[in-house]
């Protein structure tokens, strides 16, 4: 029972690391990745609480549905100037989503905005997760908000 127990937690493992991307994934295809689906969240020390920002879809590229990778991304073409659609909406304080607050816009990329080839970037519902309103997409390739709310 041990040694099955250790053959399948160690198949598993490999499996996992199997399927990381490699560092170069993206470099012989001169392509880049950006997250189809990301959520804001801020840490609030005063609260001792996780605050619940605005989420973001990307719903279509140049107005073709995207196709989304097992791992969440899309594979997105370098120095090639497109148009991403994406969706927003607000969140609850329980992290729920608020559907009156849903609303689409479009974000354009220019054909200089992807230079390098195997890049994971993060399209975010606006620069901060609290404190806005509106669908204000701004390109990262951090998960977290470009400013922290004061």
């Amino acid at each position: 029972m041990k040694k099955t127990l250790i053959v399948v937690l160690g198949s598993l493992l490999l499996y996992g690391c199997q399927s990381l991307p490699s560092a170069e994934e993206g470099i012989e295809t001169d392509a880049v990745f950006i997250s189809a689906s990301h959520c804001l969240n801020e840490y609030l020390d005063d609260l001792e609480k996780v605050h619940y920002g605005p989420c973001l879809k990307v719903i279509t590229i140049n107005g073709e549905e995207p196709d989304v990778r097992e791992d969440g991304f899309i594979e997105l073409p370098i120095a090639t100037a497109m148009t991403i659609g994406v969706s927003c909406v607000y969140r609850h304080a329980d992290g729920s989503p608020i559907p009156a607050t849903m609303e689409n816009a479009d974000f354009a990329v220019k054909d200089s905005t992807f230079a390098k080839a195997g890049k994971r970037w993060y399209l975010h519902a606006h620069k901060q997760a609290r404190g806005v309103v509106g669908c204000e997409p701004t390109l990262s390739q951090s998960v977290y908000p470009t400013y922290d709310t004061e």
